[in-house]
């Protein structure tokens, strides 16, 4: 059975199976399409066969894909590797027309007989290309080297030919008077080929689009398409434009084109239509074009400016957008790319820094989809390729090739073309320095820093990591971490760098990066200044010691100790009762700032449920059996077993709630004028009684278990307090170090700043927040070092959130916050964010109002306390609030 039957036949049952099942499809297809597998081998099929088949399985895929939107992309990329098809003679032309080719020109014998039983035995998509590679030979005055660099090009090698059950050996030889005959009959016959192999072929897909009828000549004789009915007016003009100019030097125009084309067709391609295949084998053929026409684009750039690489980067992103699913953030780049054009043309100071920002985010939705790639095909590749014998090179790179065929390699090609100007144009530099520490270690190179958090390298480690989220420890003994990735400045990992002396910085330059990559193993020297780092290779009994690295013994290190904290016999505080015996320093600050910082910053009202009241709950009768459970895992934990972390988690998660408890919290709440959950229904207070186990629960968490262990902290002595706060539904959050963190700068405020709630600034998602400095003496003048990258927001209605506060937040030496979890009673919603249209992003005197409070209310902090502070807060309606406040470590 040929190949598309058997892929229409399963067909319906891969798409049961959903994205997984499709993905097969389109990996078994693939391997056919790139010659990874020789279907045809020692098979005979009739070209009638062939068609016939490939019109069953493109009507099928084509029913799908007006069935089950959520998967035009995957139905898209299977769409490309087959030929439209169609019944009856469409095939077996391909049969019939080469024997006129023949008779016409007189040419019966050798390359081209042995051609002629080869199709007859069995056409494939090799013959697209061999009809071209004899029409390239020709028309070089036969020059046989051109005919076998088009197949060589193109995969087909001596091997190839001689590999068919109709073998080819010979090559080509024709006579001076043969060759307008051959270049007509060819070119007409090449037309047959496609209009079988080659659906997404521009040529052939327009004609299928807008009919022909041929007549005469012995080729496509009495084929009579009929024009896809529903065209917008002026459509058939315009792709007759596009087919007139595709060979064009000059691109710009006829790129226009293809994306006008390709955004008049979009409504057809989402309604009900016979023909819908044929309109989708359109679009996929002038998306190809695009492609091909911006790689021959490419030598006008080399001397182009900003502005047109910039064009050329709106005119690819324009492509992608149109080609796939989930094209949210790809749109917001878009309005991103314009609103920086439209700031480099108004001669905007902050073009290239906002450019960059639109950049890095653009960057960020091509790795998000490689790595949707990755996760969708590669595993199907591996394991349908291990089965059918497919070469294990082609398997590793096979999603990579995916990705290289289309126009997201052209989008990357150009941001690379571009973010040298930018970085120059804003005085950027190659290296952001996080934590400004010189350094001496050996090179060692890593995928991802989690997956060494926990690791203690025995001599001093230079990291090089590709990717750092955020969120992760750094490694005993490691003494840099360099990478591409952009963690905020203010995110966990940067502050434990900079806590522990280590030197940490993102570096922009991708030869650099390549550079520092390919010293695995050797020991360098790195020197840092406020913007850049110079680095060289230590050589072998070379003595090199880093300035400011101090190396401590253990014994001299300061012993940390947790007092053990006891229930108070109450279950919830409120604000004023707050104490050290009671509730952490979290709590603590944020009830000492009340009435005492400026009327104009807002203190959200707060209760707690103090120390104690989580070992209480587990003693109670109703948790006998939670707690047998717990004290079994703990000793499993002792004894090393760090696999029961999540076993307890859960455990935790089966509390229930004493009565008093619930009676204390409500009253509690209620009189301090918050909402009780309760009163809404029950559901809303189991909501919140999971939320305030989870929050207990986060002492387990492996991050905070491991980061106590590694500074020799009693775990057991660790209590949880929850710090109980109504959620302000905030515009932006932004966090505030009052000391510059990495100049160390104590005469300037940084900050960073996020739209949503803060939980995308302090955890791990990716992308940058927009970061500003101002000067203490000139508070109303921020400075912005950064626009933000970040394409994800998170809000939430009203409601309440549960914070952790433990004992081991704020211990001297040791930087416990944001080890913990705070836990919000609502799930917060994922908005994809839309700078090009935010006020402070594009309003100078709102963006200047608020950063300027945002830095006020630092600065009055700081006062207030008397020491550097690390702030936490949100904006809305232009008012400031300050959730948390913590000396600045």
């Amino acid at each position: 059975m040929h190949r598309f039957n058997i892929a229409a036949d399963l067909i319906e049952e891969a798409k049961d199976f959903g994205e997984l099942g499709l993905a097969g499809i389109l990996v078994w297809m693939r391997f056919m399409a790139t010659r990874q597998l020789i279907w045809n081998k020692n098979y005979n099929v009739k070209p009638r066969e062939i068609s016939k088949a490939q019109d069953r399985l493109t009507d099928l895929l084509q029913n799908i894909y007006k069935s089950h939107p959520q998967y035009r992309e995957l139905l898209r990329m299977i769409l490309s590797t087959v030929g439209r098809g169609g019944e009856g003679d469409v095939g077996q032309r391909i049969r019939d027309e080469i024997l006129v080719i023949q008779r016409n020109n007189d040419c019966k014998g050798g390359m081209m007989e042995e051609w002629h039983q080869k199709l007859h035995n069995n056409t494939s998509p090799d013959d697209v290309v061999i009809c071209q590679a004899l029409i390239d030979y020709i028309k070089s005055d036969f020059d046989i080297s051109v005919y076998w660099k088009t197949l060589n090009e193109n995969g087909i090698t001596k091997e190839r030919l001689l590999s068919y059950d109709r073998a080819i050996h010979s090559e080509p030889s024709f006579r001076r008077d043969q060759k307008d005959g051959l270049l007509r009959d060819l070119g007409n016959y090449m037309r047959t080929l496609k209009a079988v192999h080659s659906g997404a072929d521009l040529e052939s897909a327009i004609s299928n689009c807008m009919g022909y009828k041929a007549e005469g000549q012995g080729f496509m004789v009495g084929v009579n398409i009929n024009p896809v009915s529903g065209l917008p007016s002026g459509f058939p003009e315009l792709l007759q434009y596009v087919l007139t100019h595709v060979e064009d030097k000059n691109v710009e125009g006829l790129l226009e084109g293809l994306l006008e084309a390709r955004e008049d067709l979009q409504p057809l391609l989402s309604q009900s239509n016979d023909r819908l295949k044929d309109l989708l084998f359109l679009d996929i053929a002038l998306d190809s074009t695009v492609r091909t026409v911006i790689e021959r684009g490419y030598e006008e750039l080399n001397d182009a400016g900003p502005e047109k690489i910039m064009y050329f980067i709106i005119l690819v992103l324009e492509n992608l957008a149109l080609s796939w699913d989930n094209n949210e953030d790809l749109i917001y780049c878009l309005k991103g790319w314009n609103h920086a054009l439209n700031m480099l043309k108004s001669k905007d100071d902050f073009w290239a820094l906002y450019a960059k920002s639109v950049l890095d985010r653009t960057r960020l939705a091509l790795a998000t989809k490689a790595e949707s790639y990755q996760r969708v095909l590669q595993p199907s590749a591996e394991y349908l390729g291990s089965l059918l014998g497919v070469d294990q090179w082609a398997l590793n790179i096979f999603t990579e090739e995916i990705i290289r065929a289309g126009s997201a390699a052209s989008l990357s090609s150009l941001l690379n073309r571009l973010d040298p100007v930018l970085r120059k144009t804003a005085n950027l530099g190659s290296w952001q320095i996080i934590s400004p520490v010189e350094a001496v270690g050996y090179v060692a190179v890593v995928d991802e820093l989690l997956t060494v958090q926990n690791k203690s390298y025995e001599r001093p480690t230079i990291l090089i990591a590709k990717s750092v989220k955020g969120e992760e420890e750094i490694p005993d003994g490691t003494v840099a971490v360099l990478t591409p990735d952009m963690p905020d400045v203010l995110s966990h990992v940067s502050v434990r760098a900079r806590n522990s002396k280590v030197c940490f910085a993102t570096c922009f330059d991708p030869n650099i990066l390549v550079d520092l990559q390919a010293k695995e193993g050797k020991r360098l020297h790195l020197k840092t200044t406020s913007a850049d780092i110079v680095y060289r290779e230590v050589k072998d009994g070379e003595v090199e010691v880093a300035g400011p690295i101090v190396v401590k013994e253990e014994s001299s290190m300061p012993r940390l100790t947790l007092v053990r904290k006891q229930f108070a016999g109450r279950y919830a505080i409120s604000s004023d009762e707050f104490t050290s015996e009671l509730v952490g320093a979290k709590s603590r600050n944020i009830s000492y700032l009340k009435g005492k910082v400026p009327s104009w910053v807002g203190i959200p009202t707060s209760v707690a449920l103090p120390f104690g009241v989580f070992e209480k709950v587990l003693s109670e009768d109703c948790n006998q059996a939670v707690a047998e459970k717990l004290d079994t895992l703990k000793k499993k934990l002792k004894a090393g077993d760090s696999s029961t972390l999540g076993e307890i988690r859960k455990t935790v998660l089966e509390l229930l709630p004493p009565s008093q408890l619930v009676e204390e919290l409500r009253n509690k709440m209620i009189s301090s004028g918050m909402p009780w959950p309760g009163d809404e229904n029950e559901q809303r207070w189991e909501q919140a009684w999971t939320a305030i186990k989870k929050v207990w629960a986060s002492k387990w968490n492996e991050r905070a278990y491991f980061s106590t262990r590694k500074v020799k902290l009693d775990h057991d002595y660790l209590c949880m307090a929850v710090l109980v706060q109504e959620i302000i539904n905030a515009d932006y959050a932004f966090v505030i170090h009052t000391t510059n963190p990495s100049s160390g700068d104590s005469s300037e405020i940084y900050a960073e700043v996020v739209k949503g709630l803060g939980e995308t600034l302090v955890g791990a998602y990716p992308g940058r927040a927009l970061s500003f400095i101002c000067k203490k003496t000139d508070l109303t003048s921020p400075k912005v070092l950064g626009y933000p990258s970040k394409p994800i927001g998170l809000f939430i209605r009203r409601s309440i959130i549960f914070r952790s506060d433990s004992n081991g937040e704020d211990l001297e030496g040791y930087a416990g916050a944001g080890l913990y979890d705070s836990v919000p009673m609502d799930e917060e919603e994922k908005v994809v964010l839309d700078y090009s249209s935010d006020p402070l992003i594009i309003d100078g005197s709102f963006q200047q109002s608020i950063l300027s409070s945002i830095a006020k209310a630092g600065h009055a902090i700081e006062e207030l306390y008397g020491s550097p502070q690390d702030i936490e807060g949100v904006v809305r309606d232009g008012k400031i609030y300050v959730v948390q406040t913590r000396p600045q470590m």
